[in-house]
């Protein structure tokens, strides 16, 4: 368990945490001579539970609030600290409100230097206390007196830590590791340390990792968990990671970076989130309100869009968050906002979308995304999210820090399928299906004389849109249940066949019988039955191009082409003429004779030949290629 205290300015924290550890957290030079703290303190004893218990203590002073938020991060549990003598402060009510926006439901509310207090003044505090908790998590939590100085109540308040050490349930440690950075220093013989809170998944000896945002790439070599020498580091404890790689200094890592798994590398600068907004706020938070950004134990300048009407003081709503510089982060990380000066806490919230997109932010469907997004488990998230628009699984998989298992029991609970890289409802790919159906039925039913409609086309007017990647998926999906057939870059229903217009074979009608009887091997060529029947070039060609779709022709070369039946009878003149040869190897000359052809027309019949196989040329020299014989009938 992670302890964190929090409180105003000299109201006995430090001294508190020692008190139950034995350590003082203060391990600064000028935090000693001047009796403040100004930076994270660390703390860690076995308070009777048989477990070691790690306390995070923060610096109380209004211009710390950036380094107390740096260590509210990751706690299990806050300790709110308030003097008998001095009673609820300006930072004992900011911390509150932080703890408040923070989500922070397990707490012990502790009044110190209890010896300078009567009964009396004890009662007052205690009920000052009752009315800033009422509207907190916090507001049922146990109000207990101790003194640091006499001893009073430090025991009872260290088996309450105990008792709430032996309650508090192990994290979820088996997905990718997430560990923030509040320290990075070089130690004497080991080389760049970091130290940092567990948040999700584990981390072991040689385990090769991704400091992030930055993506620099580094190898475990020693850890430290909860202060003790371990093989491993596990979601929930405080842990110090000896780390080595090219580029691995403490000058590389900064407070706020993420130390994780290789495949979490992901780092944001536009986020979509819900932000509640205190009700001290003196306006409404409009568009592109400037504000610092915390989050762990990161602070970063962003600008705040709200995705609806302005935010009122105590209220809430969606907002995009555009940072200034990028972030690594995870999907329910929470984060408060502070103004630019540093003077006030803002509100706060947490991350609902990492990939929220810079145009059209406030349609409809990213609305309902957003709020979709809002379910705090995996799998009633993704199936409101599918009720929406498809989701892309590795980006859900890796946003939220899930495994592969995760992310498929998310799908099965959402009730979803997987096509391709991308998640459908049910809903949508029955929608995706019919109108496929409907689509090619229309386009056959307008277009007899195609052979089918294009890919890409296709995939623009079907609904919901989806990326090439799946559309290639769910094409083949469709392909392979007998629903659609492909052909190249067309789709086609199965069954559908080109046909010509009246208009077309009644041309072809007058086409025909040129491309048979005696001048079978030298027909006319498109110019010449243009010419002879006065029709546009364009069309006869349109024509005959269709009618070799259908199997009746075959173009031969440029504008000029030949009957099916005659190409058939060509290739059983090849076989003879390659018969006729001693090693089965002939001369354009040779066919040439026996087609009764100029020899430009039989080398475009034979080059033709050449395009499709059925003949093998070396130099001036052909042969038969037994193999491709058949596909001209």
């Amino acid at each position: 368990m992670i302890v964190g205290t929090a409180g105003h300015i000299d109201h006995g924290k430090t001294a508190l945490v020692k008190a139950l550890t034995g350590t003082d957290a203060d391990r600064l030079a000028e935090e000693k001579a001047r009796g403040i703290t100004i930076d994270l303190g660390f703390a860690y004893a076995d308070l009777g539970s048989g477990r070691i218990t790690g306390f995070v203590d923060v610096p109380g002073h209004e211009r710390l609030i950036h380094t107390m938020l740096a260590g509210a991060g990751g706690i299990d549990m806050a300790l709110l600290v308030v003097a008998a003598d001095d009673g609820v402060m300006p930072q004992t009510r900011e911390h509150m409100a932080i703890l408040n926006l923070l989500g922070m439901q397990r707490g012990l509310v502790v009044v110190t230097k209890c010896d300078l207090a009567d009964q009396g003044r004890r009662d007052a505090v205690v009920e000052q206390l009752r009315d800033l908790t009422a509207a907190s998590e916090l507001r049922d939590a146990p109000v207990m007196m101790v003194s640091s100085l006499t001893g009073e109540g430090i025991p009872e308040l260290r088996d309450a830590l105990s008792r709430a050490e032996v309650e508090t349930a192990a994290r979820h440690a088996d997905g990718p590791l997430r560990m923030t950075v509040d320290r990075s220093f070089t130690l004497s013989g080991a080389g760049t340390v970091v130290t940092g809170t567990v948040i999700a998944g584990r981390v072991a000896i040689g385990d090769q990792v991704i400091v992030g945002p930055s993506g620099l790439a580094a190898r475990v070599r020693g850890i430290h968990a909860q202060n003790r020498v371990a093989s491993e580091g596990l979601a929930g404890q405080r842990c110090a990671l000896n780390l080595a790689g090219d580029q691995v200094s403490k000058e590389a890592i900064h407070r706020g970076d993420v130390v994780m798994a290789p495949a979490l590398h992901a780092p944001t600068m536009r986020i979509d989130a819900t932000l509640a907004v205190l009700p001290s706020e003196p306006a409404p938070i409009g568009t592109w309100f400037p504000a610092r950004l915390h989050s762990h134990a990161a602070e970063l300048g962003a600008r705040i869009v709200p995705l609806g009407d302005p935010i009122q003081p105590g209220t809430q709503g969606p907002v995009q968050i555009v940072l200034d510089r990028p972030m690594a982060a995870g999907i329910g990380d929470r984060f408060i906002l502070r103004d630019v000066s540093a003077v006030r806490t803002i509100g706060g919230g947490h991350f609902l979308d990492l990939r929220a997109p810079a145009r059209k932010r406030r349609t409809p469907e990213r609305l309902a995304l957003i709020e979709a997004a809002r379910h705090p488990t995996p799998g009633l998230a993704l199936r409101a999210m599918l009720a929406v628009a498809p989701v892309e699984l590795a980006v859900f998989t890796r946003d939220r820090g899930l495994t592969d298992a995760a992310t498929r029991q998310a799908l099965h609970d959402a009730g979803g399928r997987a096509i391709g890289p991308m998640a459908l409802s049910a809903d949508h790919l029955q929608s995706l299906q019919d109108g496929m159906q409907g689509q090619l039925s229309q386009f056959h039913a307008e277009n007899p004389d195609l052979s089918g409609l294009g890919r890409e086309k296709l995939r623009l007017a079907l609904t919901p849109r989806l990326t090439k990647d799946a559309y290639l998926a769910l094409l083949h999906a469709e392909a392979q249940a007998g629903r659609i057939v492909l052909d190249g870059a067309f789709i086609r229903l199965p069954g559908h066949e080109v046909r010509l217009t009246d208009q077309d074979q009644a041309l072809w009608d007058r086409i025909a019988p040129s491309l048979d009887g005696p001048i079978r091997f030298r027909p006319p060529r498109v110019r010449d039955f243009a010419t002879d029947f006065g029709v546009d070039e364009k069309e006869v060609r349109r024509v005959l191009k269709l009618t070799q779709k259908l199997g009746r022709t075959d173009q031969i070369a440029h504008d000029h082409f030949f009957a099916r039946s005659t190409t058939s009878e060509m290739v059983a003149i090849l076989r003879d003429v390659s018969a006729a040869s001693s090693d089965g190897w002939f001369t354009a000359a040779d066919f040439r004779d026996r087609v009764q052809n100029g020899r430009k027309v039989a080398i475009e019949i034979l080059d033709f030949f050449d395009r499709h196989g059925v003949t093998l040329r070396r130099g001036d020299l052909r042969r038969l290629n037994p193999h491709r014989l058949d596909q001209f009938g």
